[in-house]
């Protein structure tokens, strides 16, 4: 590929932007410079307008990533913007553009643009795909994600569930399948301790962790129920819920206080900044994904890097890279199976042993074999 390719962009969420896309994003451009290509990352303008971010801000805090050039040119609603962007990328001619695709919303504004870049008759487009059926469905998701799907050349998929689901919207796609890599930006390890005392967390209690935007596909109140179990009232843990709730938080509190949960739940209810993350997997003893629905989810990136055993349902993509009784449990998506697997791993100690396994499981998600998947796919494009 580096015969071909010198000059890369990568179109979607990066710095001042929040999120894991947007890590995500700044990560595999290190990467790829690591690998000598010419990287450039393009960003939003405007990426949700505010009547519909859920969020309190889109922004991070701090400083731009050193060593990377990002430019902040696309908003998503503006179709002159479109048209004055894509005609510059078309100009510019990249040897490839990296865009990624998660939501439907998008499709208009990135699906026009890649048609511009396109007509240059030199750029590849290969989309590195999150999502293509979005978890929450709105009228008009399958008409804008098959215009943007048949705006790009390839297509990388992070889960089995995302690709079959570009194959229903284009089968004769090129595509490859491989895992999110680890989100090894995001700090090293802290002591146990430590972390509880940086968290002001009692250092005699065991914790379990939920982390990241709160929506209702994600399964909170399955796992509060689970909570309520009578057996896990006598473990002396406790749930950190830490993350900003993206859906109506009050159904979440009514149910703490039905299930007389108040004690044995924190809800640390804001966005995590990257610094801080460390802090709360660091603490914890299990992480839990008890979604609802999932393609793939870079929560289970983060704990793979602070290697911690963790609980997920059996949804979408998320048994694919969790072993069960190896590093932890893929369980069905109900209380009393979220319950079992929390009861098992508390009283048969199995946290030493998962963790063992999981500094052998963990090689598999580097960032090469990223790269790898997505030059593969460059080149099976004709």
């Amino acid at each position: 590929m580096k015969e071909r390719v010198k000059t890369i962009k990568i179109i979607g969420p990066a710095y001042p932007y929040r999120g894991g896309i947007a890590s995500g994003n700044e990560r595999m451009a290190e990467e790829f410079i690591k690998e000598g290509y010419d990287v450039k990352i393009e960003t939003f303008l405007l990426q949700y307008p505010k009547i519909l971010f859920p969020g309190k801000t889109q922004y991070v805090d701090g400083p731009a990533p050193k060593n990377l050039s990002i430019t902040r040119s696309i908003n998503t609603i503006n179709p002159l913007n479109w048209y004055r962007v894509g005609q510059r990328l078309k100009k510019e001619k990249p040897d490839l553009v990296i865009i990624r695709y998660w939501l439907p919303f998008l499709a208009p504004c990135l699906g026009s643009l890649m048609r511009l870049v396109r007509k240059n008759k030199h750029t590849r487009i290969i989309c590195l795909a999150d999502n293509i059926v979005p978890h929450e469905k709105r009228p008009g998701d399958d008409l804008f994600t098959r215009y943007f799907i048949n705006s790009i050349d390839g297509l990388v998929a992070m889960s089995r569930t995302v690709f079959d689901d570009a194959h229903h919207f284009r089968n004769n796609l090129p595509a490859k399948q491989t895992v999110h890599p680890l989100f090894d930006n995001l700090g090293k390890k802290l002591p146990k301790e430590k972390a509880k005392e940086l968290l002001q967390l009692d250092s005699k209690t065991n914790y379990m962790l939920f982390f990241g935007f709160i929506r209702d596909y994600k399964g909170l109140d399955l796992l509060l129920k689970a909570m309520a179990d009578e057996q896990i009232k006598q473990l002396p843990v406790k749930l950190i819920v830490a993350g900003e709730f993206y859906s109506k938080p009050d159904s979440y509190f009514q149910q703490l206080e039905e299930l007389n949960l108040k004690d044995r739940v924190i809800m640390r209810n804001d966005f995590i900044p990257d610094k801080e993350v460390t802090r709360f997997f660091s603490a914890a003893d299990l992480v839990v994904q008890p979604y609802k629905s999932a393609t793939q989810s870079g929560v289970t990136q983060i704990g793979y890097h602070f290697e911690k055993p963790m609980l997920v349902t059996n949804v979408g993509g998320l048994s694919e890279i969790i072993p069960d009784q190896k590093i932890g449990y893929v369980v069905d998506p109900n209380e009393k199976a979220i319950a079992d697997a929390i009861l098992d791993f508390y009283q048969n100690k199995r946290q030493k042993e998962f963790e063992k396994n999981i500094l052998e499981e963990k090689k598999k998600f580097s960032w090469e074999n990223m790269v790898n998947a997505i030059t593969a796919v460059f080149q099976e494009i004709k």
